[in-house]
């Protein structure tokens, strides 16, 4: 079945499936726990790729998505999870590891406009260069990374051009790049996706949404706010997909 753009979802899924008959390589991938690294994960899985998945405890107020993270990856089969410890609350100017107020309700058109105060500084620089790192004393060239260009809030590090600098940098600054020839490739398959498309391959590829956790300010009791930029990009997949979030949400207040 087509989608509006053209994708049969259901052929693509098959397409990913058939390459796990070739040779297994090893890939390291960032999971977050959220929506967009947990199909990442799903789809380097489908392509054949023995995953090594990397999270970071960076000091976020939105620590349940570490715990989704792991779920996600005994789910989804890592042949390890890799847990780093990371503080960037002391170098702050961001509402995920500060006491800047989370923004609520803004209008998608909004959210793409200008960088927002969920930004964390060079985030993907650092993941990418722990993650980069581990892939090379693994002996790996491949390294997934969940970002999207389309339905997203605005990151500069989830670019284009961003992922193509940092694969020179790559290339330029490892021995398996610089001495051995070897060179990384750094997939973004989700980074031309909308957010129902990430939400379709997900669900064809057998991925349990539940798991996951997509919230920047969840309540005391780790249920989403459904009001935050990532919330409401998370339900908008969902509502365009035709399916329902698994995920449970706070109630508003008062209620």
């Amino acid at each position: 079945m087509a989608d509006g753009r053209g994708y049969n979802w259901r052929m693509l899924n098959q397409s990913l499936i058939e390459t796990m008959g070739g040779p297994s390589r090893p890939a390291v991938v960032l999971l977050s726990g959220g929506l967009d690294s947990s199909t990442c994960l799903a789809m380097a899985r489908a392509r054949g790729y023995v995953c090594h998945a990397i999270s970071f405890n960076y000091g976020q107020r939105h620590s349940q998505e570490l715990e989704a993270a792991r779920r996600v990856a005994k789910a989804l089969g890592a042949a390890q999870h890799l847990l780093l410890e990371i503080d960037l609350r002391p170098i702050g100017g961001s509402a995920l590891t500060g006491d800047l107020p989370v923004p609520k309700d803004r209008p998608l058109d909004e959210m793409a406009a200008a960088v927002p105060v969920t930004y964390v500084p060079a985030r993907n620089t650092l993941f990418l260069s722990l993650a980069l790192a581990w892939a090379e004393t693994l002996t790996a060239t491949d390294i997934f990374i969940g970002v999207n260009a389309l339905d997203y809030s605005g990151y500069p590090d989830c670019r284009p051009g961003f992922i193509a600098a940092f694969t020179e940098v790559a290339n330029q600054g490892t021995r398996l790049g610089a001495e051995m020839g070897r060179r990384f490739t750094i997939h973004t398959p989700l980074i031309r996706m909308t957010k129902a498309e990430i939400v379709r391959q997900g669900l064809a590829l057998g991925l349990d949404y539940g798991l996951t956790h997509s919230c920047y300010d969840p309540s005391p009791e780790g249920l989403s706010c459904g009001h935050c930029d990532s919330c409401l990009l998370r339900l908008k997949g969902f509502a365009e997909a035709g399916v329902a979030d698994p995920l449970p949400y706070a109630p508003p207040a008062g209620v």
